[in-house]
């Protein structure tokens, strides 16, 4: 079983040095966002309060809401059992998704379309 029921924070890195962060709004519960996290942005977001996450795009550490305003107030952090994946609880300040939906989820798969979801 290893560290799955321990205390000791040992995150499972992927190949890349990455874990998938979930985050979850705290008053509704609702999915915000789905984005990585290497070992620097995990120590910013505890440090700071503040998620922060690796882009993978532009290869860089990024604090959510850096340029728009829209931060995530980080209320509790959550690892998985297995430590490779990390769940955000928090209070957003403004929409998640960089579209200005609050959610970047705001679309349902029908069959091969793609719907708003109200």
């Amino acid at each position: 079983m290893g560290n799955e029921s321990g205390s000791e924070l040992d995150p499972k890195w992927d190949a890349h040095g990455l874990v998938t962060a979930v985050v979850t709004d705290r008053e509704s519960g609702g999915l915000l966002m789905v984005a990585h996290m290497n070992a620097e942005a995990l120590d910013q977001t505890i440090e700071t309060g503040i998620a922060h996450f690796w882009s993978r795009s532009r290869e860089t550490l990024w604090k959510k809401g850096e340029t728009s305003g829209n931060t995530l107030s980080v209320i509790e952090l959550r690892i998985d059992c297995d430590q490779d994946a990390i769940w955000v609880i928090a209070d957003p300040a403004g929409p998640a998704c960089h579209t200005g939906e609050t959610s970047c989820f705001y679309r349902r798969i029908d069959g091969n379309r793609l719907i708003r979801s109200e």
